[in-house]
């Protein structure tokens, strides 16, 4: 049962106070990273502050306990900004929660039936693909708080393309002092961290940002967080159980079948990336298990959806951090600035939350693998590429994700079916210019089968054909590594005709899988266990032995 074992439980076994100081230390810095980061995730998923502190509070200390890597960090993330506002917009929060605990228990299914390792299924490009899809469109929802502009009657689009053609109707309202102070947050993000690695730019900027802000009269129009949300509350999260709308629940659905495979993928990519650096090895069904209970928690508690964060992670490692104790650092820091400091927060401006999303999708575009796919992949798999990228930004994820995944194995199937061939063996000329098959008698004729056997090419087992003297069928399989139902019934039907004709079918050199599917489809004893041979030279001699010659 180790691997559904928290990974706390092992690293407390060889704890000690060295470890705890580094992780400590590791604690506090993240939550000083995470603290802005939150505050404008939560902001650009459509709800208030208070909610991304929630989220990286309960889902933060909940995967920290029950998870399987030493040093995840989980919390809002980006990946989810434009799925959640999306919920928000239509559902209201109270569909935005039942879909986080509808996705919480899709995880923990996933992480007790082992669908740890089933991730790594899903094709590079879709989430490259996907990833930079959101990317554009936490750009192009940040681009109305950086310029300051103002919607007519106070609109609210919620698709990007509504978004998009909002912002350039209303252009002439840009405040150019909400540009300013957009731009020089922004120039701090940049800059920033080539002058420090310990304090993190988001938190200069955040201060800069305020600062600059009250030195500037109020008619200059600059919106904060306060002015936008109102007061801010430093009040505890408290549980709320939703109601069970069956209506409800039908219409979030795909919205939580898809939280629960970004949050499986993100957190364990995560993982992946945290192992290298730490050259330890995660437990991916605890953590999917962990992933579930922390966003059933945060659910509960008034968050957000919640995954294993990168930047988090690998902050953490930088920093010292060596087990889960300083993920719970994390969440304790954090909830004790949103008692204590929370008020504070309602001055950030917002046009210094939209140059943090600004980095946070530049830093997830992902442009650099992207330019490698385009140069270096198939063709397929770019037209993968750049179509769940297009239909991440113009229609959803849900809609990306479904066509993206069924597009590839569409393509896949497509590139195994042209590896599959069959072919039959060649007659040659002899002196007298006639034709014969070389050391097989005339009666015989032998078909050679490479590749997987499946519905896909199951229409090639029409090449295969006898001729009016043909006593005896060979087909050698062995380059078949597998065969599913519907190439089983192609050749249930060949052995029919041929049965029919009186011409006995042998096969030669059949591997396991394909085996074994014969005799549990009863073609095996349909042909005879005497015409299977396991080699071709056992085959023909039998064939031969069955024509007379």
């Amino acid at each position: 049962m180790k691997e559904f074992t928290p990974m706390l439980v092992t690293d407390l076994r060889s704890y000690n106070p060295k470890m705890l100081i580094k992780d400590i230390v590791a604690g506090i810095i993240v939550a000083i990273i995470a603290l802005p980061l939150s505050i404008a995730l939560a902001i650009a998923s459509g709800v208030g502050p208070e909610e991304g502190l929630y989220t990286a509070i309960i889902a933060g200390a909940l995967i920290s306990i029950f998870g399987g890597s030493s040093v995840q960090i989980a919390g809002p993330t980006a990946a989810f900004a434009t799925i959640v506002a999306g919920v928000v917009a239509t559902s209201g929060m109270e569909g935005l929660m039942l879909a986080t605990i509808i996705a919480g228990i899709l995880l923990v299914l996933m992480g007790i039936f082992k669908f740890g390792s089933l991730i790594k299924f899903i094709p590079y490009t879709i989430t490259t693909g996907f990833t930079a899809g959101i990317a554009v469109t936490i750009l192009i929802g940040q681009l109305k708080d950086f310029f300051g502009v103002t919607y007519a009657n106070g609109a609210s689009p919620i698709e990007t393309t509504e978004k998009i053609a909002a912002f350039f109707e209303n252009i002439s309202t840009v405040n150019i002092w909400s540009l300013i102070v957009g731009a020089v947050s922004l120039i701090i993000l940049i800059v920033w961290p080539k002058i420090s690695k310990t304090i993190p730019g988001s938190l200069i900027a955040v201060v800069v940002g305020a600062v600059m802000v009250m030195l500037m009269p109020e008619s200059t129009g600059v919106q904060t967080i306060e002015t936008t949300f109102g007061q801010l509350s430093n009040k505890l999260p408290t549980l709320h159980i939703p109601k069970m709308d069956m209506t409800l629940i039908r219409s979030i659905l795909p919205d939580a079948f898809t939280i629960a495979i970004l949050a499986a993928i993100e957190s364990l990519l995560s993982c992946v990336v945290a192992d290298g650096m730490t050259n330890s090895k995660h437990r991916s069904n605890m953590e999917l298990i962990a992933q579930g209970i922390g966003n059933v928690g945060s659910a509960l508690f008034g968050g957000i959806p919640a995954t294993g964060a990168i930047a988090r992670t690998a902050a953490n490692i930088k920093n010292g951090g060596k087990t889960p104790i300083a993920g719970l650092v994390h969440a304790i820091v954090l909830l004790l600035i949103l008692v204590f400091l929370m008020p504070y927060a309602g001055l950030i401006p917002m046009p210094t939350i939209a140059a943090i999303l600004f980095t946070v999708a530049y830093n997830m575009s992902q442009w650099r693998p992207i330019v490698r796919l385009v140069k270096t992949a198939p063709k397929s798999d770019i037209f993968v590429l750049l179509l769940t990228f297009i239909l991440t930004v113009v229609f959803d994820l849900v809609v990306a994700i479904g066509v993206g995944i069924v597009l590839a194995c569409i393509l896949f199937m497509k590139r195994m079916s042209d590896e599959t061939e069959i072919k039959g063996w060649q007659y040659e000329p002899t002196e007298d210019d006639s034709y014969k098959l070389a050391d097989v008698p005339r009666a015989v004729r032998v078909f050679e089968i490479s590749g997987p056997m499946f519905f896909g090419m199951t229409d090639r087992v029409a090449n295969i054909t006898t001729k009016e003297y043909t006593k005896c069928l060979i087909i050698r399989m062995r380059s078949v590594p597998a065969i599913d139902a519907t190439a089983m019934k192609a050749l249930e039907d060949l052995c029919d005709k041929c049965h029919a004709k009186g011409i006995t079918v042998i096969f030669s050199h059949v591997n396991e899988q394909p085996m074994q599917s014969m005799q549990k489809a009863g073609l095996y004893e349909k042909v005879g266990a005497e015409n299977f041979k396991a080699h071709i030279d056992d085959a023909l001699a039998y064939a031969t032995s069955l024509c007379g010659e």
